[in-house]
């Protein structure tokens, strides 16, 4: 993480509440939960139990990624989702903008990741050590030089959108990790949770919640 920041101000963006869970759309720029020191304190998980004080954390999203993101409004709903985030139940699909012509139309990364301990929090590729990470991705259209692309993880491993489009030779626009060159010259990063399908903890109804990238 940069040395200094400035949580975007604002206001909260409620997509879905009901007695069992709350939806909202995560601004870029904002951390998950707290950061180590008062200076980080600022974060969604805070925002939305200002507003909702029973409010629980399910899952994270970076902090410069945007987008639909759910918490619950009781115990029983948080192991609810959280099973069904760990038992890969739901379906996730972002949406971001990459360097470079991305060829052919759909294709699907499949690299194991590990965290670079020298180098922490980045990630890294390593086929001896890493753990199982998928990802298929299909090509939306393509934007001068860059392309806009959807991304379907199959699993949930820290960074793993941002290292599998480094892979592949076409890194999310703005990555400071990531990225160089043009590529990283963005305001922001390009990468956008559009739409989350889980199953609501209650009756178990198959629900979708979705948000368009702003960019």
């Amino acid at each position: 993480m940069s040395e200094t920041y400035n949580p975007p101000t604002t206001p909260l963006d409620v997509l879905h509440e009901d007695a069992q869970l709350i939806v909202v759309n995560k601004p870029s720029g904002l951390l998950s939960v707290p950061g180590r020191g008062e200076h980080l304190a600022d974060c969604l998980l805070t925002r939305v139990q200002a507003a909702f004080p029973q409010a629980l954390l399910v899952h994270r999203l970076d902090r410069d990624t945007s987008g639909v993101m759910v918490f619950a409004q009781s115990p029983h709903a948080q192991r609810h989702l959280s099973l069904q985030f760990e038992k890969r139940q739901t379906r996730k699909t972002y949406v971001a903008r990459v360097w470079g012509s991305v060829e052919p139309k759909t294709g699907t990364v499949d690299l194991p990741l590990i965290i670079d301990w020298p180098n922490r929090p980045l990630q890294m590729v390593c086929h001896e050590t890493g753990k199982p990470a998928v990802t298929d991705w299909r090509v939306v259209k393509h934007e001068g030089d860059t392309t806009r692309i959807r991304l379907f993880p199959k699993t949930g491993r820290s960074h793993q959108l941002r290292v599998h489009m480094q892979a592949l030779g076409h890194p999310i626009l703005g990555d400071p990790f990531y990225a160089d060159g043009p590529a990283r010259d963005f305001e922001r990063l390009m990468l956008h949770s559009e739409e989350l399908r889980l199953k609501h903890p209650e009756d178990g109804m198959s629900m979708k919640f979705r948000a368009a990238a702003d960019f």
